[in-house]
């Protein structure tokens, strides 16, 4: 798989977060556009494959397919950048502010937003035939997801909105997992198989991911789910964003950036005191 070393993978994470953040607005804004439209169509994928096997499982295990094939292309979704971003910041890399990463956040998110739309609109047109009949098995499910990933949350009020931002934060350590298990190798299979495996348990485990919802609940409103654009905003999305960042960089950005690029000095009794002759030496 030609296996890349945290120390070394951890180092591209933050030259990819430096990257990322001086991108142009119109560069930036097309990779996340691109990158929300192929994250939905593997969720449509997923759903269809779900509705026509009664099978989760398999919706699960094939979805991964279009997060790997957007990210060997180098397009860009908020939770990824909601974990590399910062790092470049925290490296005190030139140029780098907290302004230059809400940029970058802020932009990446409205090119999801209007990629996944896109699709959300195509999708309910492939589903009604162009809204001449009633959505097919996949339109009504699409439909049902929203009522129940925002009323479901909703009956329980506060213990509700705390699983939902749970969901999220657990979703995107699993989906930054997978961000940065493409750069542990250098050929394309390691990239794909180590990304895969992160992925599959995110969508099968039902944690809250923010692009796929831009897909998913805008899709079912046109196809009228049971809940309100409101309903969707508070009860999904707002925690759903905030989870996903909680857990992108707390869980893998800032645990892999402290232990594997600030290492703190070995704690073995005698091994500094071995190593200064050859140090004094040299």
């Amino acid at each position: 798989m030609s296996y890349v070393k945290p120390a070394e993978f951890v180092r591209s994470m933050v030259d990819a977060g430096e990257a990322k953040s001086f991108l142009s607005t119109r560069d930036t804004l097309l990779r996340a556009y691109m990158a929300g439209a192929i994250l939905a169509l593997g969720a449509a994928f997923a759903v269809t494959v779900t509705v026509r096997t009664g099978e989760p499982l398999l919706g699960a295990l094939l979805f991964p397919g279009a997060f790997c094939i957007l990210y060997l292309l180098g397009f860009d979704l908020l939770t990824g950048v909601f974990t590399l971003v910062p790092l470049a910041l925290l490296d005190r890399r030139r140029g780098m502010t907290v302004r230059r990463v809400l940029r970058n956040w802020g932009l990446v998110f409205v090119g999801n937003l209007l990629g996944a739309l896109t699709v959300a609109a195509a999708m309910a047109v492939v589903v009604t035939y162009g809204f001449s009949v009633a959505p097919d098995e996949v339109g009504r499910q699409l439909a049902e997801i929203g009522h129940a990933r925002t009323a479901g949350y909703a009956e329980h009020g506060a213990a509700g909105m705390l699983t939902l931002l749970v969901r999220g934060i657990l979703c995107n350590w699993m989906v930054s997992t997978g961000v940065v298990a493409a750069m542990m190798s250098t050929s394309v299979s390691g990239k794909v198989i180590a990304m895969w495996i992160p992925i599959s348990l995110f969508f099968y485990m039902g944690f809250e991911h923010s692009v796929v919802n831009m897909f998913l609940f805008p899709s079912g409103l046109m196809l009228g789910g049971d809940f309100s654009l409101a309903d969707y905003i508070v009860w999904n999305e707002i925690p759903t964003v905030l989870g996903n960042l909680i857990g992108g960089l707390t869980f893998v950005g800032l645990v892999l950036y402290i232990t594997h690029a600030k290492t703190r000095p070995d704690t073995r009794p005698g091994l500094r005191a071995q190593e200064e002759p050859a140090e004094r030496s040299y």
